[in-house]
């Protein structure tokens, strides 16, 4: 009933902006586009509150017709510049000139970025503080093939890998695990549970635009889950008409001049858009495919890091209707195979271990905005998201570890902003459903008239409505936005239908900016987040790989985990003659009051165990952020993070089954880490990019074979790591395109963890460091944009 609601309502909407823009005469404006006094090649030309834009050609000129008459705002964005706006007057039967100079380098302040107010604002213009990697700098500076290997460049973010047999790696944030950080795919929450198990690693960065990352809670505005933070993934829009191919061979594990035990890493990709003369159409496609095979780091038989046949395709197209409305279809797929483990010629039931994991990912979303008055917007959107995945959990030749996951999202929802001289407000609505049902063979008991399992591992449909609104007051210098989320969830379980749970929740928000000047900005933020109770989490089938068989079930009386954040920053961003620089000092304190935690059964003589999830005392993580930025010219460019935070629950936490260990710091959360990224081109064609990530100590459990008692355990402190890399990379030209060819090594020093645990008896779960060995690589690229 609530998705025919909504449905209905929509409708009703989209009805409404039917109605035609009722503009004055339509005229011309033109000009060019430069830097320095040489053009900026395909630089992205558009009249704000209108859908009215263009790309500048490879000298930089450019040509908008239709232009409605009137005083406009024409703003210009290009890749490596950062965007500017000018006003013009545009008068009925003459074509009006508007030439642009862009700075030679793209100011941090001037990027264009949503996440942070879900509205498009310059970065120095946004409520919180929103950090941004760019999708050229993930695959030209960082070689990230996807976007797990390449948010490890952001400050505050650190992805680990946290199982040596199905690679299962997370993303945490200010120091909190993976479930309590939002994914975004252009800005719309279809990212579940089930998908953050794999999924950061499977979506390539030749599909992506930039990352945003917004630190700190964002529930008042996405919902669920954002109390550590929200990573927002925008797709590549068409621009303009081009191509892109590339293929790269890598070689995983290489020690010394030794190639001979090295996993061979092979990728390939490519991208096209086409658009249409007017503007008024476009379409970008998209393709990626690897191919990696496993790696052993001790000789044991055993991989560290799983076998992955990955293909992706997907594309992007968008229609304007009028001169304020546009249509923009999304749709990508991804196939993976994955398989860790031994005996990798084998079926999986043959193997001492093995984790398999075949799946599908459909992704699909459908907007339609409409600008109305001078900068009013509505938009509405509909995104969903299905997994399909076949898996095998298993040790000591089960018959029984097979299983199979289908998990479907839907986001439906609606938002409009409305500006009122210095006051803007925007607000929404939105419906996010999700359908999650689990099976494994060894999980329950076969019905033997029906031959039909009874008893999956979850089995779970979850409703949550939210409705949104933030209100925004600009006072000269000073900016205030108080904001306000109204969420109502339900979730209900198959397995035990008395742990079904249904409630409300308000969380606010509240931020000051003050502008010092249009270099120096002081913020404060306060905000409220939750997380909704839920069956699957990333440690399912974890522990599951071994001997026991475990069932999750919520505790009856489990109600959602929230959040208070607290965030004060400084950022100042100049041009000190012809150098961009900048820094920012960012301080965090959030509280988390009825955190998640596990309650351990005891086997029965089948060997299931109940894992019941219940809420614990609370947990405070604390801390700072800096980042910094230098750009001397467009030539050169070096960019750096680092976080010193702390994660401490209120009370010691239980770390084995027994209770006999209790830590109250975080497992596997260092207190320390952080990354530096430099590009230089010396000379025209060629380009050197030196990265590096620092990881540091971190406290480790270990329950294997090692120790007198395994499953008692034992707490390690890890070493500190740093992950230095190198690329080099050559650009000739061919007619209208050019050629790229590059190499490098990733992890130089091949700073890895060095104590693996080792064959069928490990613990699979003691991994830290670093999520790849030392790795060199050689690849070549073709397109018309290089």
């Amino acid at each position: 009933m609530i998705l025919k609601k909504q449905v209905k309502q929509i409708c009703a909407l989209l009805a409404l902006c039917a109605i035609p823009f009722q503009g004055g005469m339509a005229d011309t404006v033109t000009g060019r586009v430069v830097s320095e006094g040489e053009p900026v090649p395909y630089a992205n030309v558009t009249v704000k509150g209108t859908t009215i834009g263009i790309a500048a050609d490879k000298d930089g000129n450019y040509r908008l017709s239709g232009v409605p008459s009137g005083s406009r705002v024409v703003e210009v964005r290009a890749m490596g510049y950062g965007s500017t706006q000018k006003t013009v007057s545009v008068i009925d039967g003459q074509e009006v000139e508007l030439n642009f100079s862009l700075s030679t380098s793209a100011l941090r302040g001037n990027e264009i970025v949503v996440t942070g107010s879900r509205d498009e604002v310059p970065r120095k213009e946004s409520p919180v503080i929103v950090s941004t990697v760019s999708g050229e700098e993930l695959t030209e500076v960082v070689q990230a093939a996807t976007v797990s290997e390449g948010l490890n460049f952001a400050t505050g973010l650190r992805v680990e890998n946290d199982c040596q047999n199905c690679g299962f790696n997370q993303l945490r944030m200010n120091g909190l695990e993976g479930p309590y950080s939002q994914i975004l795919i252009d800005g719309r929450a279809v990212f579940s549970a089930v998908a953050g198990v794999y999924g950061l690693e499977l979506i390539p960065t030749n599909m992506i635009e930039r990352i945003e990352v917004v630190r700190g809670g964002g529930s008042a505005l996405y919902g669920s889950n954002a109390i550590g933070g929200t990573v927002n993934l925008i797709l590549k829009d068409p621009v303009v008409n081009s191509y892109e191919f590339s293929g790269t061979s890598g070689w995983v594990g290489v020690g010394g001049d030794d190639f001979d035990d090295a996993a061979n890493d092979y990728t390939a990709t490519l991208n096209a858009s086409v658009v249409s003369s007017d503007n008024k159409m476009g379409m970008t496609v998209f393709g990626f495919y690897r191919d990696r095979d496993p790696f052993d780091a001790n000789s044991d038989g055993f991989s560290e890091l799983p076998e992955i046949t990955n293909t992706t395709l997907g594309l992007r197209a968008f229609r304007k209707i009028g001169d304020r409305g546009k249509l923009t279809a999304d749709f990508f797929t991804i196939d993976e195979d994955r398989r860790g483990g031994n005996d990798f010629d084998a079926v999986e039931h043959e193997a001492d271990i093995a984790e398999s994991i075949k799946q599908r990912f459909i992704n699909g979303a459908l907007t339609y905005s409409q600008y109305l008055r001078d900068y009013d917007k509505l938009s509405l959107y509909i995104a969903t998201q299905h997994i399909d995945r076949d898996a095998y959990y298993g040790a000591e030749k089960q018959l029984d570890a097979y299983g199979h996951t289908d998990d479907l999202s839907l986001q439906l929802g609606a938002q409009y902003k409305a500006v009122f001289g210095p006051s803007q407000v925007i607000a929404g609505v939105e419906n996010n459903r999700e359908w999650l049902e689990d099976d494994k063979l060894g999980y329950y008991d076969i019905d033997t008239d029906t031959h039909v399992p009874e008893t999956p591992v979850a089995d779970q449909e979850s409703n949550i409505v939210g409705v949104f609104g933030e209100y925004q007051y600009t006072w000269d210098k000073l900016k205030a936005t108080l904001g306000l989320r109204w969420d109502n969830y339900d979730i209900t379980n198959e397995i035990s239908p008395d742990a079904d749970i249904s409630d409300d929740i308000l969380l606010p928000r509240a931020t000051l900016l003050y502008s010092f000047s249009d270099d120096l900005q002081a913020r404060l933020s306060y905000a409220a987040g939750y997380r909704a109770p839920q069956i699957f989490d990333e440690d399912l089938h974890i522990e599951s790989s071994g001997s026991r068989r475990v069932i999750y079930v919520n505790d009856p009386d489990l109600t959602e985990e929230t959040s208070r954040s607290y965030m004060a920053s400084v950022d100042y961003d100049t041009m000190v003659g012809d150098v961009d620089f900048g820094f920012l000092v960012e301080g965090f304190y959030t509280e988390l009051e009825d955190p998640f935690a596990i309650e351990i059964g005891e086997p029965d003589v089948d060997g299931n165990v109940i894992y019941t999830r219940y809420n614990a005392e609370g947990a405070v993580v604390k801390g700072v952020n800096l980042e910094a930025h230098v750009i001397p010219s467009s030539m050169l460019g070096m960019r750096a993070g680092f976080t010193v935070q702390s994660s401490k629950f209120d009370n010691p936490q239980d770390v084995n089954d027994s209770g006999s260990i209790r830590e109250e710091k975080f497992l596997r959360s260092p207190d320390t880490y952080g990354f530096i990224t430099l590009d230089w081109e010396p000379v025209d064609r060629v380009g050197i990019a030196l990265t590096g990530n620092y990881t540091g100590e971190m406290l480790v459990p270990y329950f294997g074979p090692e120790i007198a008692d395994p499953d008692e355990g034992e707490l390690r402190k890890s070493d500190a790591f740093f992950d230095a890399g190198l690329k080099v990379r050559y650009t000739v030209p061919v007619d209208d395109a050019g050629l790229q060819f590059y190499a490098g090594v990733k992890n130089i020093f091949n700073s890895y963890q060095d104590d693996f645990d080792s064959g069928i008896d490990r613990d699979p779960g003691y991994v830290y460091g670093p999520m790849s060995p030392r790795t060199f690589y050689i690849g070549m690229k073709f397109g018309n944009l290089l």
